[in-house]
């Protein structure tokens, strides 16, 4: 029979089939006819192929180089958020640890914003993929494991500052003794610390036997104390363009808009800004200005306007923002970035010394293209604040010590490369 006549072909096919493959594709790109071998009966080339495997290589998708960072993440600020931005470019994919209440209290005192409120700031960020809720704040065998073998973290990341423990040692230790650990650029001219501070400060230069509830969030901008505002934060472009998706409308997209001053930027704003990108195809912030906050408002912003424009860049639901944004939304302002629909949340910074003013939002009003937002939370920058205000003692006792540890880091500091 022909297969027992041809058998010794068979077996070298089988047994050498990288010769008999190179044979037979020469056969083929010379054009020579199979009968060349003696009339032997040989499958086509296109269908050898994906039976043999003799010319197909295994393709190797590249393996997804997952990091884990973990924090506090207690008023969200842009530093939190550049921090996670460099955590993402050393991998593929990032996945967050919050620290829990408990372990928050336990080493650095008790946390301003409850864990929920604080996995929803973190969530809404561009940068992050996967958040682990109630992380430790050490690093443990344990939980170093878990993450290793659980959630396939190639990688350990923290910033170039110390994070001590109550005793001292440091709470990376284990991830730096196995060889699993990444380090980033700490972002200056800001912390928690820092923010806390200017709102303590804030309180400390403004009481006058008054009322600590009120004081430092009401007094009108000629009343405020400078010191109360001081930071350290340089601004450039550099960092802007890292923050910006970079990308502008389509010439069909549906243009929403929302502003507002987004000071201490809390988890109010991260969701009332979610339901307003789901209203369009793509979400314009106006930031007002620090002259036209305290104007409009009654009192300066606790941040700084560059300083809020990198934290409401930094939401995952945000395209773009106008840095300085006007206090009305004229009919300039709808035509040059071709606004559908603008909108507003029904909870928002209120004071009854501006109750006279004009409404901001007549013109897209007259056009038919407002609508007026329910406010998914019931935060404003003023509820946040006063519940440090509440709770003074503890927050200026947090703070010195935190301020011990950060003055020994600037003064041990050196250069670190990259951001």
């Amino acid at each position: 029979m022909e297969y027992e006549t041809n058998k010794w072909i068979w077996d070298g096919m089988y047994n050498h089939p990288h010769v008999f493959g190179g044979l037979m594709l020469t056969a083929a790109l010379l054009g020579l006819s199979t009968s060349y071998f003696g009339g032997i009966t040989v499958p086509q080339l296109p269908y050898l192929w994906p039976d043999s495997g003799i010319f197909h290589k295994k393709k190797c998708e590249k393996k997804r180089i997952r990091v884990y960072m973990d924090g506090c993440f207690d008023l969200m600020h842009y530093g939190h958020a550049n921090a996670l931005r460099q955590a993402k470019a050393l991998g593929d994919e990032l996945v967050v640890g919050v620290v829990s209440d408990e372990e928050i209290i336990a080493n650095k005192g008790p946390p301003v914003l409850s864990m929920e409120e604080r996995l929803v700031l973190v969530s809404g960020l561009k940068w992050v993929d996967e958040v682990i809720p109630k992380a430790p704040y050490e690093i443990t065998e344990q939980f170093m494991s878990r993450l290793f073998n659980e959630h396939k973290i190639d990688y350990i990341i923290h910033g170039d500052d110390p994070c001590l423990l109550p005793d001292g040692t440091d709470a990376y230790a284990l991830a730096k003794k196995a060889g699993r650990y990444k380090q980033i650029k700490r972002t200056e001219g800001v912390s928690s610390t820092d923010i806390v501070g200017r709102i303590l400060s804030s309180l400390r230069d403004t009481n006058g036997g008054e009322d600590q509830n009120k004081t430092s969030l009401h007094k009108t901008p000629e009343s405020q104390p400078k010191s109360a505002h001081l930071s350290q934060f340089l601004p450039t472009s550099r960092r802007i363009v890292q923050f910006s998706n970079g990308k502008g409308p389509g010439p069909n997209a549906r243009v929403v808009y929302i502003d507002g001053a987004f000071d201490l930027f809390h988890a109010g704003h991260v969701e009332i800004l979610k339901n307003a990108r789901q209203l369009g195809d793509f979400l314009l912030v106006g930031i007002h200005n620090d002259e036209t906050v305290s104007e409009h408002r009654g009192h300066h912003p606790i941040m700084h306007l560059h300083e809020r424009s990198l934290s409401v860049l930094g939401c995952r639901y945000v395209d773009e923002v106008i840095i300085g944004a006007p206090w009305e939304v004229t009919m300039d302002m709808v035509t040059t970035f071709n606004i559908s629909l603008v909108v507003h949340g029904t909870v928002s910074e209120y004071n009854s010394l501006f109750t006279g003013e004009s409404d901001p939002y007549s013109v897209p009003k007259s056009m038919g293209i407002f609508k007026l937002l329910e406010s998914p939370k019931n935060i404003t920058t003023t509820s946040v604040s006063q519940r440090i205000i509440a709770n003074h003692d503890a927050y200026m006792k947090r703070n010195a010590k935190k301020a011990e540890s950060e003055k020994k880091y600037y003064a041990q500091k050196t250069y670190v490369s990259g951001d």
